[in-house]
């Protein structure tokens, strides 16, 4: 008696790879991704709009869905909303380094958390790990420094190593003349440290290279042998980080112009190695159904 091929038999075994398959590309996808929305800090005044006017509830709300908006083809904009009596002004900005889907996630997420973080303030920033957000209102707008230190962190773990403090020297280096020739964006790699800084988007050059200068400045001096920190002054931040067993490649990371090419070739290259493991499962199960079938035309 003959016998015949059942696929049906192969479908649990389909589709457990197939899922295997599609969790491998989530997650290499997942890994690529940085973590942009991670909270850093915010900064609202004590002075909030009263209940009685309109102007917070209908102006910030038309301000911020000008930025929303815009967010996924800049990755700086400034604005005014509003007319000569209750206008606010403002901009976001996202890191460099981020795409213009990225760019538009993180700047979506912002109005929510400056609602509950700063209700009804005449002037907040919020500051994520990818993108920030500022505006305040016209008859509050205050002169400020450019240098004004906003916010700082030193990691309490020192280094140990004594080549640490001229690598570091080696890397500021880089990054301080790098932001310049970046248009206000530089990421620099140095041995085991990597140093990101950025300026405001509409930073003139010589005031970018100034205000990243006391940035790193700063962080010379305060965070010292600290093996990572960060210094976010009112115009530019500075971000190192020192790895003794070497830079993760996730930090290696360029996404610019809208496409992450790299998530995209990992994707591709492990979506193309799921689909042969497939293939061969498929061979392998069909070559015993094969043998089962002649050993019973031989019996």
């Amino acid at each position: 008696m003959g016998s015949t091929l059942k696929p049906m038999s192969l479908l649990p075994q389909i589709l457990t790879l197939l899922a295997f398959s599609h969790i491998v590309i989530i997650l290499s996808n997942a890994e690529t991704t940085s973590d942009y929305s991670t909270f850093i800090f915010k900064n609202c005044t004590t002075n909030t709009f009263t209940d009685s006017t309109k102007f917070h509830s209908e102006t910030l709300s038309t301000f911020f869905e000008e930025l929303v908006s815009k967010s996924s083809q800049e990755k700086f904009y400034k604005t005014t909303t509003g007319d000569d009596n209750n206008g606010i002004s403002g901009f976001f900005q996202c890191r460099g380094d981020l795409n213009n889907n990225d760019c538009y996630k993180c700047i979506t997420s912002l109005p929510e958390m400056l609602n509950t973080l700063c209700n009804k303030a005449v002037s907040a920033r919020i500051q994520l790990h990818g993108c920030n957000v500022h505006y305040e209102a016209d008859e509050f707008i205050e002169e400020r420094s450019k240098f004004e230190l906003l916010h700082k962190v030193c990691e309490e773990k020192k280094a140990v190593v004594v080549e640490f403090e001229e690598v570091r020297d080696a890397a500021f280096a880089g990054v301080e003349s790098g932001v310049i020739d970046g248009d206000g964006y530089c990421k620099e790699n140095y041995g085991l440290m990597q140093v990101i800084a950025q300026c405001e988007g509409d930073l003139g050059p010589c005031d970018c290279g100034e205000c990243v200068t006391a940035a790193l400045q700063i962080a010379e001096e305060e965070c010292g042998t600290s093996l990572s920190g960060q210094v976010y002054l009112d115009s530019c931040f500075i971000s190192y980080g020192y790895y003794p067993d070497g830079i993760p490649d996730k930090f290696n990371h360029e996404r610019k112009g809208g496409n992450n090419s790299n998530g995209k070739l990992v994707a591709i290259v492990l979506g193309g190695a799921a689909a042969l493991f497939i293939g061969y499962i498929l061979f392998l199960s069909l070559k015993n159904l094969g043998k089962k079938e002649d050993g019973m035309y031989n019996l």
